[in-house]
């Protein structure tokens, strides 16, 4: 349900629904429980709930800050993986042309249709939350034959050779690092602490009573206005391949890996 809300809504729209519900729900929940207990209105409580409501909102500020940052963390290490993925195919490419044509064009085809998979096949996968290796294993595959294959007679191409082999293998490894990325998402426990934490710290502030309707209603729709951009925050940060916050296949297309590309597709 949450990877279909973010692929198929703008972040701008989840977050006029969920930062907005929430100030909605809160304002009107502390509108109904004020007409119902006139009383809450005179503050005899507030240095009860005041106390209560300090107390619950720095746990649970800590706590929402300690899941924000990790995953803003892990979105930013994705993009380092998608980078340095990207990075060592380029590599590749340019030190291919060190070598005879057929090996060289043999390197250029393995990878011209790795980057296409990853890109085209591969990344609608994980932006659906169901990365597979055997999207780009036959073009991996089809790079390590190649190569494999070839041996090198001049030192150049025992030089090129080398880090070519190098290259491939890190891209092997940030492919496997990639999906990884891929599969993880924010465990059960956290996504119900987040929720459940809010659902206690928001009906809190109605009990919070002020004489004056207005002011009340600023405060609890404060309050609610920054938990639930803050459970935005989580749920659009969960998953770094989807929703417009996503890990963008860009650099497979840039740099010596543009060559594969149409130009109206870089």
């Amino acid at each position: 349900m949450s990877l279909w809300l973010l692929n198929h809504f703008s972040t701008f729209t989840l977050a006029v629904v969920t930062v907005g519900g929430t100030v909605l729900a809160a304002v009107a929940g502390s509108v109904l429980l004020r007409r119902r207990y006139p009383s809450l209105a005179g503050g005899e409580h507030n240095d009860m709930v005041g106390v209560t409501l300090g107390m619950f909102g720095a746990i649970y500020g800590i706590i929402l800050a300690f899941v924000i940052v990790t995953l803003w963390t892990q979105l930013e290490e994705t993009q380092t993986i998608v980078a340095t993925e990207a990075t060592d195919a380029a590599l590749i490419t340019r030190d291919a042309a060190a070598f005879p044509a057929a090996v060289r064009a043999g390197v250029d085809s393995a990878m011209s249709g790795y980057v296409h998979a990853v890109v085209e096949d591969q990344w609608p996968r994980m932006r659906a939350g169901h990365p597979s290796y055997g999207a780009t294993e036959t073009h991996l595959r089809a790079a390590f034959h190649v190569l494999q294959t070839y041996d090198p007679k001049t030192e150049q191409e025992q030089v090129f050779y080398q880090q070519t082999v190098g290259h491939l293998d890190d891209v092997a490894s940030q492919r496997r690092a990639r999906i990884t990325m891929a599969r993880q998402e924010l465990p059960p426990l956290l996504k119900a602490l987040a929720v459940g934490g809010a659902l206690v710290l928001v009906p809190l502030t109605f009990l919070f009573g002020m004489r004056k309707l207005r002011v009340q209603i600023l405060f609890v729709a404060s309050v609610a206005g920054l938990v639930g951009f803050s459970l935005l925050l989580v749920f659009v940060l969960d998953r770094p391949f989807s929703g417009d916050l996503s890990v963008s296949p860009a650099p497979y297309r840039e740099g010596a890996l543009a060559q594969y590309w149409p130009a109206t597709q870089r």
